[in-house]
């Protein structure tokens, strides 16, 4: 079955869409130039909500760090007591292993040569099974991701035979299941795709894209209603 992570949730009532939606992650943002960042005290309270009301059903917790001290991330970690880190920014593969067992790497890969020199770099930092070794997100030169336009898709194809890939970057209820059709990812990850304005979620569209990426696991061609 493919993995679902919806990020970019700011607030109780979107992360209880979620977990009710049945996604696998749910993405907290630490990054304060973004329209989805969350306080560590904010999203304390949402994973302490959503797990004492969904217990063993509930989602992990991924926080979301770009270019943050490995200390820093550690620290919010344990405050929020988060499942896992996705670093989506430069961090050096070194700073991936010092989060050992718990964080993976969001890369931006412009072509195929830049994602066999990012694998590279990053395979073998995270040996969980439960999780992914990389994410793949759409490269853009001012933002580090939430911009809603698609990863390059031969790169991700390339590392989705090759490692456990989260696939990101303008997914959307509407061609999540053809994505994962050509690039078969250990999963996928979604935020401005199911929003109706930033960091605030659709609940329909958030239960669409959770559908049509459970119908194309099990072969089914129908589109989710929306609605």
């Amino acid at each position: 079955m493919t993995h679902i992570k919806i990020c970019g949730i700011t607030n109780l009532a979107d992360a209880r869409c979620v977990a009710e939606a049945g996604a696998d992650l749910l993405g907290l943002v630490f990054y304060a130039h973004s329209a989805r960042c969350v306080s560590p005290e904010q999203a304390a309270d949402i994973v302490r909500a959503i797990r004492c009301e969904f217990g063993a059903q509930a989602p992990r917790f991924v926080g979301v760090f770009v270019d943050k001290a490995v200390k820093q991330v550690q620290e919010i970690m344990g405050r929020v007591e988060l499942d896992l880190a996705q670093l989506h920014g430069h961090e050096p593969a070194a700073e991936v292993r010092a989060l050992y067992p718990r964080a993976f790497k969001a890369i931006r890969p412009q072509s195929v040569e830049q994602a066999q020199a990012a694998l590279e770099e990053y395979q073998g930092v995270l040996y969980e099974e439960d999780a992914p070794e990389l994410l793949i997100d759409a490269y853009h030169p001012g933002q580090a991701g939430g911009t809603g336009t698609c990863a390059d898709l031969d790169a991700a194809c390339w590392l989705a035979r090759r490692t456990r890939l989260l696939l990101a970057g303008g997914l959307t209820p509407e061609n999540v299941a053809l994505a994962i059709e050509q690039v078969r990812p250990w999963g996928v990850d979604v935020s401005s795709g199911v929003e109706r304005g930033k960091g605030r979620k659709d609940h329909a569209r958030v239960r669409a894209f959770v559908e049509a990426v459970r119908m194309e696991d099990v072969g089914c061609t129908h589109p989710p209603k929306i609605g």
